[in-house]
């Protein structure tokens, strides 16, 4: 009887929530038209992950078996109706240029194709710069997309934008997947660095990249390096931004690409709670993106290494995890297009209060803390589109083992709360 209740009650909690009114999918589908004082941000994509027959999604978070590339144009509302720093996400299909962020344009390339239409733009960039962008962990690829768009956009650097998108899930509960399709991606992005390298249209590559998209760029850089003797001379800034890396790998990663190499920016926040819980992953292993940059060894090891710091922790954002400051913080955001303009050396998490309280629960090897989690964050899913999107999925997998563990899901369903207040 105790199975075939906690069935229902599953079965029952996947119907309300896929009752209510979702997170709109499928945003990368164009609008038939823009709005007239709308501002557009064209970039080129290149990606591993899998290809999606769907047009609104493009790609998936599986990976691909080739390289992938694209570009795309999207269309970003009037100042007077946004706040710097901010995507505003489409409410519902099609979404409205006037007030939202919108595809006006798509074309799936080859890589030929795309090689030629980075070697035009850059000739009619400014100084021939190019800025590529490395996401993080829990990133869909529209998220990646919308998100780069914004922050091209909010700090104004004249560049050609190139986004670098690896297979990831777009869920707290794919860590893991996503840690290795860091791995999985990394002759890719170094192929792709290679080919702005040798092409004789680009001045100038600047690299941003954010959270576990950092393990990804230093990994490729690393292997420029030990395969060319450096890396490449106009490879100029590399932003760092958040990183999801284990204090002494960075420290052999430095090591390895060598003296000569590009101007770094660190950027680090003390109270950014992902890398808290990423830090509790990994054993325990200081985060390069939460570290005191005051604190020895710190200091006089980035000095040392002639590493810019910028230590966010006092800066307020909206970003409730405090991991995405440097996009949506307007000051920080505007910083990066000023150093780029001025040719010096800066999720995205869309996840929601109920997402973070599951991911106390997501290092428990047992279903029961995943029914804990899912139990704390039920009430908080059916308001929140962010965990919402997240949930069914998670109640799918739990499903097909929660009868063996029911007898013990009321004793660990108190156990979050308690580690939550000793963790925070």
């Amino acid at each position: 009887m105790r199975r075939h209740g906690t069935r229902l009650a599953a079965g029952a909690l996947t119907l309300l929530l896929a009752g209510c009114a979702g997170d709109v999918q499928g945003v990368l589908a164009p609008v038939a038209h823009g709005a007239p004082d709308a501002s557009k941000v064209t970039m080129l994509v290149a990606t591993t992950r899998s290809p999606d027959p769907d047009s609104g999604i493009l790609f998936s978070g599986e990976r691909g078996a080739k390289s992938s590339f694209a570009e795309i144009t999207v269309s970003i509302p009037p100042e007077r109706v946004r706040k710097v720093g901010e995507v505003q996400w489409p409410s519902r299909l099609p979404g409205d240029p006037e007030r939202e962020f919108v595809t006006l344009k798509v074309d799936r390339l080859e890589q030929p194709a795309a090689l030629a239409r980075l070697h035009t733009a850059a000739l009619k960039a400014p100084k021939r710069r190019v800025l590529v962008f490395v996401h993080g962990f829990n990133n869909r690829f529209e998220d990646a997309v919308y998100r780069f768009a914004q922050i091209v956009h909010d700090s104004d650097a004249n560049v050609v934008p190139l986004l670098f998108t690896w297979p990831s899930r777009g869920s707290l509960f794919a860590y893991g997947y996503d840690r290795e399709s860091t791995n999985y991606s990394r002759h890719a992005l170094e192929a792709t660095l290679q080919a702005l390298a040798r092409d004789p249209a680009v001045g100038e590559v600047s690299i941003l990249a954010h959270s576990m998209g950092n393990w990804l760029t230093l990994e490729s850089l690393r292997q420029m390096a030990i395969r060319n003797g450096q890396i490449a001379p106009k490879i100029a800034n590399i932003m760092l931004a958040s990183p999801d890396v284990d204090v002494d790998v960075f420290r052999t990663q430095i090591a390895e690409i060598g003296k000569s190499r590009a101007k770094f920016t660190l950027f680090v926040s003390q109270d950014d709670r992902a890398l808290a819980v990423s830090r509790r992953v990994w054993g325990g292993t200081a985060r390069l993106g939460a570290i005191n940059p005051e604190a020895e060894p710190y200091r006089d090891e980035l000095a040392a290494e002639g590493i810019t710091v910028l230590d966010l922790t006092k800066l307020r954002s909206d970003d409730r995890l405090n991991h995405g400051k440097f996009a949506e913080s307007p000051e920080v955001v505007r910083l990066i297009g000023t150093r780029l303009v001025a040719g010096q050396s800066i999720t995205d998490s869309r996840v929601g209060l109920g997402d973070r309280l599951m991911a106390v629960t997501a290092g428990a090897a047992a279903t029961v803390g995943t029914a804990a989690g899912l139990a704390i964050a039920t009430p908080i899913a059916i308001v929140d589109p962010h965990t919402r999107r997240n949930f069914n999925g998670r109640i799918e997998q739990l499903g097909n083992t929660i009868s063996d563990t029911a007898s013990t899901t009321g004793d660990a369903l108190t156990t979050p709360l308690v580690n939550t207040g000793q963790t925070q």
